[in-house]
């Protein structure tokens, strides 16, 4: 009987690093004012939105990509030979094929990388980071580079009032390597099919999205995996420094931060709030907003920060983490 040997994994996985980017045009919610009925107190009220970035009409997605992951890879001082495998978790890419994530190692400078897209819409960033967490602990990588990108514009009705105000472009990342104690704790994610119809594409052409209902679905599904996140990690409520959901809605972000805190969060937990200035980037949101709350002090590395993110599909995904 032939017996396979199989690769020797590290103990445990951390975030070595992280970076981000979004493009220069700042898009205020008065200018939208101009080319639909829509005012700046109205989006406020409704998703928390001041502004948001659009990229230039030739920046791509795969572009803003490369920014970011080179920027991650600076942060922890690593050399892209020092990175194996590129997963790039996107739902905005201009076409399936080819992917984006081998064109992104290629132009970082990361040779012969195992490379492949992810697609679990506002969920990506917490699918892929799992993803790369058990590569590293399993030894099918040694390092791991983790891009949510996304280039909305290209994919929104521009005079659409629900999304247009929503949706905008940028770009997160988190290089993912070897620890002696956990600093990425398992994931917990899942999936209601039963709702797929409530964010979706028209004719392969304009995200639409059922508001409403995926408002009711979020304020109430969410929190609840959360805590099981928590439980996985073998944490408490009031373990936690930092909260970082996807970036959907100020008003979704603000009731699972109070759900949470009616299990035992502290009232001092930092709780993200990047929407208000980067609005909706779907799977770039949560390392855009960590990138950002470490940049403005708004939390410190050793800092236990709560993923959780939520989107299309519908697809969840949550882990605890040690903040870089």
């Amino acid at each position: 009987m032939t017996t396979l040997r199989l690769a020797t994994g590290a103990t445990a996985s951390r975030i070595l690093g992280v970076g981000s980017f979004q493009p220069e045009r700042i898009v205020t919610n008065d200018e939208l004012s101009q080319k639909m009925d829509t005012t700046d107190q109205w989006i406020r009220e409704r998703v928390g939105i001041q502004e948001r970035r659009f990229a230039a009409p030739d920046e791509r997605l795969v572009d803003m990509a490369v920014i970011a992951g080179s920027k991650a890879l600076a942060d922890c001082g690593l050399s892209p030979s020092d990175v194996d495998t590129v997963i790039l978790a996107n739902c905005t890419m201009p076409t399936p094929i080819p992917n984006g994530a081998a064109q992104v190692a290629d132009r970082i400078g990361i040779k012969a990388a195992g490379a492949f897209d992810l697609n679990a819409a506002c969920a990506g960033f917490c699918y892929a980071l799992a993803t790369a967490s058990d590569l590293v602990r399993s030894g099918s990588a040694r390092r791991v580079l983790v891009i949510g990108a996304e280039k909305l514009t290209d994919w929104v009705d521009p005079v659409d009032r629900s999304n247009a105000i929503i949706f905008a472009d940028g770009a997160g990342a988190a290089v993912v390597g070897p620890a002696d104690e956990p600093g990425i704790g398992p994931v917990v994610w899942g999936s209601a099919g039963d709702l797929v119809e409530t964010i979706g594409m028209t004719d392969r052409r304009f995200i639409y999205q059922e508001g409403q209902s995926v408002f009711r679905w979020a304020t109430t599904a969410i929190a609840p995996i959360a805590l099981r996140a928590l439980e996985a990690s073998g944490l408490q409520p009031a373990d936690i420094d930092v909260l970082i959901p996807h970036q959907a809605n100020l008003r979704i972000i603000e009731a699972i931060a109070k759900r949470l805190r009616a299990k035992g969060a502290r009232e001092d937990m930092v709780v993200a709030d990047d929407i208000v200035l980067s609005g909706n980037t779907s799977s770039a949101s949560i390392p855009m907003a960590m990138d950002h709350m470490r940049g403005a002090g708004r939390i410190k590395p050793g800092d236990v920060a709560l993923l959780i993110g939520f989107g299309a599909g519908l697809s969840y995904a949550g882990q605890v983490v040690i903040c870089p």
